[in-house]
């Protein structure tokens, strides 16, 4: 490959891949979160717990911070987890070493946020803003996927 094909192939994925291709700063990610999904302090707060109690392997935490039914893949298998029991019960097989290490590290600026929610850890786990009500004037912070 020449090299003006590499490099015209680098300028394209920077292009494709928008700010996410590009360094962002903390205050970035918080404007764009703040932007797509508002409360962007609620999600500051639950990030925060996530990743302690990741680093920590602590279930029931995580478990507290989740969406269900919670769509799990692990194993090579999807799983459709019920309830934060059934997350507890099954942590040791839904949420790998590798993942509690990766959303541990986590750096806010290294989030990648979408309008489907906010990517932790290269998408191990995203969270997503979940309405409490039907007009969604009220909403709450909760890991809505894992993918190990």
């Amino acid at each position: 490959m020449s090299r003006l094909s590499a490099a015209l192939l680098l300028l394209g994925a920077i292009l494709l891949g928008g700010s996410s291709a590009l360094a962002q700063s903390d205050s970035d990610v918080y404007n764009r979160i703040e932007e797509l999904h508002g409360d962007a302090a609620s999600f500051d707060r639950s990030l925060r717990q996530l990743v302690r109690a990741m680093r920590s392997g602590d279930a029931e935490t995580i478990a507290g911070l989740a969406e269900y039914p919670l769509t799990v893949k692990a194993n090579g298998e999807t799983y459709d987890v019920e309830s934060a029991e059934d997350f507890i019960d099954n942590f040791d097989d839904l949420v790998t070493p590798e993942t509690r290490r990766a959303v541990g590290r986590q750096q806010y600026e290294d989030l990648f946020v979408n309008s489907d929610g906010v990517m932790l850890a290269g998408g191990a786990v995203w969270m997503g803003a979940i309405c409490e009500d039907n007009a969604c004037e009220a909403s709450h912070w909760a890991i809505i996927a894992i993918n190990n």
